[in-house]
């Protein structure tokens, strides 16, 4: 009578494991979709918000987990790139150090006082290169009483300062505009340890998507989805999300409840056949 009774229940308990297991297998599981999304991409589409001209540069695909057994997880992300015409660029020039401008080198020499408004650029005369030139010239120049003399014909001395050419002199002061790398710059700022110029032109800028995130556009907050591993959307239908989110999680509530109903099912049978075939004590 014991084995017949656990026959019934073990039975019983196989039925309602097995019917949640084939509720399991033959859900078909909700995930996000939109049918009319703003904008629909693939990598090197173009596309315009407000004034904004955007480029899909990229769209990748990594796998992630998988280790040990594990399921591994696809991840798509994509790149977004887009110029701004007029970015700032600025360059910075030490007080006292040589820069190259105007296809010569110059030293850098701030105004005087604790707020200078001007500084001077003092060409910086390459003597080494001057003697190398002059073959009467002796490639070292000699030190006597601290001056310098430049050797010439082996015998004669003539002072540095004589020799070599007097170096030109430019002045500005803030707000003056020269041309600095091909582009007009305007001296944005002096201060006591450095001059800063400053320019605009175009920049290439990069914003990174990923996906079911938001990203800002021309001042417009998108949405971004990867619909597949090489199509992206663009939408600002926010309340289809949130709705399409919830019901994922309703399934996924669901679904983790119907594993528990089989796999309590089918531990029950394992124990009640277990307990059929116990010994009988009398």
């Amino acid at each position: 009578m014991q084995r017949r009774a656990a026959a019934i229940y073990v039975a019983l308990f196989i039925v309602i494991g097995a019917a949640s297991y084939s509720l399991i297998a033959t859900a078909q599981a909700p995930h996000v979709e939109f049918e009319n999304p703003e904008y629909e991409l693939a990598q090197g589409d173009q596309f315009q918000v407000g004034e904004q001209t955007y480029t899909v540069s990229t769209i990748t695909t990594t796998e992630q987990g998988g280790g040990h057994g594990g399921i591994a997880t696809t991840v798509v992300e994509g790149e977004l790139q887009y110029t701004n015409e007029s970015a700032r660029y600025t360059a910075a020039w030490e007080n006292n150090s040589t820069q190259s401008f105007d296809g010569n080198e110059w030293r850098v020499l701030v105004g005087s006082g604790d707020d200078p408004t001007t500084f001077t650029l003092r060409e910086d005369i390459n003597e080494t290169a001057i003697l190398q030139e002059d073959p009467a010239a002796s490639e070292e120049m000699v030190t006597q009483n601290g001056t310098q003399y430049v050797v010439i014909d082996g015998s004669e001395l003539v002072p540095a300062s004589e020799y070599f050419p007097e170096p030109e002199t430019r002045t500005y002061a803030e707000g003056d505009t020269v041309q600095y790398e091909g582009n007009a710059s305007t001296i944005d700022a002096v201060t006591t340890s450095e001059v800063t110029l400053a320019w605009t032109g175009p920049r290439t800028n990069t914003i990174g998507v990923s996906d079911n995130s938001n990203v800002t556009l021309g001042g417009e907050t998108y949405l971004a989805h990867f619909a597949d591993e090489s199509t992206l959307q663009l939408t600002q239908d926010f309340e289809s999300f949130q709705q399409q989110n919830a019901e994922i999680d309703q399934y996924t509530l669901h679904k983790n409840g119907l594993w528990g109903v089989s796999i309590a099912s089918f531990l029950t049978v394992i124990f009640l056949v277990g307990f059929a075939y116990l010994p009988s004590r009398y």
